[in-house]
């Protein structure tokens, strides 16, 4: 199966070959350069590589991993307990490397128990494992477990984004070359730019897409583009069942890339008087992302607050 899905036929095996800014990159060589890792907290946003670093310091180090999915398995105490303890207690024979490593995948969906038990596990396996946990979303972190690890925080800022994404464009005309897919390159930028710095969903869309042997606009035409406009008239005239129809059909992008592009039209749209307030929603709402369960009815529920707490022009 890795053979045939692209993130996992092309994930990088080293730090060297990640797409990271150089100074997040020194950060990890700087570990391997001691020849052990601490427990880690790596965060930053879906697609950035955090899983794919994790696993690139085990094999450089040459030592054993397990991966436990916060989202799945992770979510259960007992079967945490059991597979982790099972795994970090006894010693590997083969490795050379000073630790194993457990490395709890997007431990921000893990609960509370989980994570007590887990800081637990930190103390209790000091001597012979180490933990590396990735999250999206470093404030659902317990402290107790949050303050046990190093963090890397992946944000790529400023000049980096430009020199990161022309990395990538690189490596993705490398993987489409290998896989003997025409692109047109004009495309790909644009592609590039609209899910940076998710580098995953720019390669599944494009291995999808690619079926065809071509990747054209068409791509650009299967996402569902986020019709603003469409979404402003319906807050003006207060026509509820349209907005949430507008939210349901955009489930499949970022609730928080969703609320920045409202963000971004609002101040063309509302009165001069409301845009404080439309601030204010906006930022209560995309802070709790984080938290919610359901980001459909988060989002609904900033946008009705929108609706009802603001003028339009």
């Amino acid at each position: 199966m890795s053979d045939f899905i692209w993130v996992e036929k092309y994930r990088p095996q080293t730090i060297e070959d990640c797409i990271l800014p150089d100074s997040i990159k020194k950060t990890f060589k700087d570990f391997l350069n001691t020849g052990e890792i601490p427990n880690m907290l790596l965060a930053g946003p879906p697609g950035v590589g955090k899983t794919t670093v994790a696993k690139a310091l085990c094999n450089e180090l040459g030592a054993d991993f397990y991966v436990i999915n916060g989202s799945d398995e992770g979510r259960f105490l007992d079967t945490v307990r059991n597979n982790a303890k099972n795994f970090a207690s006894t010693v590997s024979l083969s490795s050379e490397a000073k630790h194993k490593v457990i490395i709890i995948d997007e431990a921000d969906n893990t609960g509370n128990d989980v994570q007590l038990l887990l800081r637990a596990f930190i103390e209790e396996f000091a001597g012979n494992c180490r933990f590396i946990f990735t999250c999206n979303y470093k404030n659902k972190i317990l402290d107790p477990l949050h303050s046990r690890c190093a963090v890397v925080e992946f944000n790529i800022k400023g000049k980096e984004k430009q020199e990161i994404a022309a990395k990538f464009f690189q490596r993705l005309l490398y993987i489409l070359e290998k896989e003997k897919v025409e692109a047109d390159k004009k495309v790909l930028v644009e592609l590039i730019n609209k899910h940076f710095p998710d580098w995953r969903r720019v390669l599944n869309e494009c291995q999808r897409y690619s079926v065809g042997g071509k990747i054209d606009t068409g791509i650009l035409a299967a996402f569902s583009d986020v019709a603003v406009n469409d979404l402003l008239k319906n807050l003006k005239e207060k026509n509820f069942s349209e907005v949430r129809k507008w939210v349901v059909s955009n489930l499949d992008n970022e609730t928080s890339m969703l609320l920045r592009r409202i963000y971004d039209s609002l101040y063309g749209a509302l009165e001069h008087r409301s845009i404080p307030a439309a601030v204010l929603i906006i930022a209560k709402y995309q802070y709790q992302i984080a938290f919610v369960a359901d980001q459909e009815i988060n989002l609904l529920a900033a946008l009705t607050e929108i609706m009802v707490e603001c003028q339009f022009k």
